[in-house]
């Protein structure tokens, strides 16, 4: 269970990198106006949502004791990022505010995993 758990963290941290990735590859164009989702942010907020949720399935059933709060939180911000990112992943441009919440997003979810103990 242990090696399982690493292999799904290390693909939680891949899709982390390809969501920011893709909206720090975007910001330029967001200031310009002409934003658009990249396949990276929707493959990665897909990967962020499976791998979270595995990740703490797996870590409940290894009786980690867990701090629910946090982690629904998590989700919840991560359920956003993945609606945004699925709302607009057809249009060509996209309202520059919606990059720029779908990278503050991101980033609270970060600071979350990190910050809160």
């Amino acid at each position: 269970m242990e090696i399982t758990f690493s292999i799904l963290l290390i693909l939680h941290f891949i899709g982390l990198a390809s969501l920011l990735g893709g909206f720090l590859v975007q910001i330029k164009d967001a200031i310009a106006g002409k934003a658009k989702i990249v396949s990276a942010m929707i493959h990665g907020a897909l990967t962020q949502l499976v791998t979270g949720i595995a990740l703490v399935g797996l870590a409940e059933g290894m009786h980690w004791d867990l701090d629910m709060t946090k982690y629904s939180v998590k989700l919840a911000i991560v359920l956003i990022i993945t609606v945004l990112v699925f709302l607009f992943r057809k249009k060509t441009e996209v309202l520059s505010w919606v990059i720029w919440l779908i990278g503050a997003l991101t980033v609270a979810n970060i600071v979350i995993a990190v910050l809160w103990h």
